[in-house]
């Protein structure tokens, strides 16, 4: 009974549907038993269950959204149902904030030191599991609170002790 529930949801590479179309048939069962406005995957969660790209993943919501079962809100995510329907579940701190906070911990905890590089955008996508722009945005935020700066090419490092917010 398990086992056919599990290969229920493996992909058929040498199929003739898409990938995309696959995982959509996917998440389509997921969302059909959630209520108005819960959370829907991620791009980065449905791009690591699966094993796709990024623009796999974004078709595959981009095919629910079409029909009318999810809708999506910049910067926050993919929610069931349509705006009108029901107030979405927000997250409590938006995820590019927490790991801005998380990472500005580390600095003061002198896990990172001043004048020296903090990882960059590839290791934070795949250490938080998140969108290269929700690191991004956490990256800007830094910046403009006196945490980092960025060199051009090179990468961005910890400013000065000097240059630290006054906490």
């Amino acid at each position: 009974m398990y086992l056919l529930a599990y290969v229920a949801y493996v992909l058929d590479y040498d199929g003739d549907t898409h990938i995309y179309l696959q995982i959509a048939e996917i998440l389509r069962r997921r969302v059909s038993g959630l209520s108005s406005g819960h959370p829907v995957p991620s791009e980065a969660d449905i791009q690591q269950e699966f094993g796709v790209a990024r623009t796999t993943a974004r078709r595959a919501i981009h095919v629910l959204r079409e029909e009318g079962l999810v809708y999506t809100v910049q910067g926050e995510g993919a929610f069931v149902g349509t705006p009108d329907e029901a107030p979405r579940k927000q997250r409590k701190v938006p995820l590019y904030q927490q790991i801005a906070t998380d990472l500005a911990e580390q600095i003061k905890a002198g896990e990172y030191l001043p004048r020296r590089p903090i990882p960059g955008e590839s290791a934070l996508v795949q250490q938080y599991g998140v969108a290269r722009e929700t690191v991004r945005r956490a990256m800007a935020l830094l910046r403009e609170q006196g945490w980092i700066y960025t060199v051009a090419q090179r990468g961005s490092y910890v400013s000065p002790k000097e240059s630290w917010p006054q906490a």
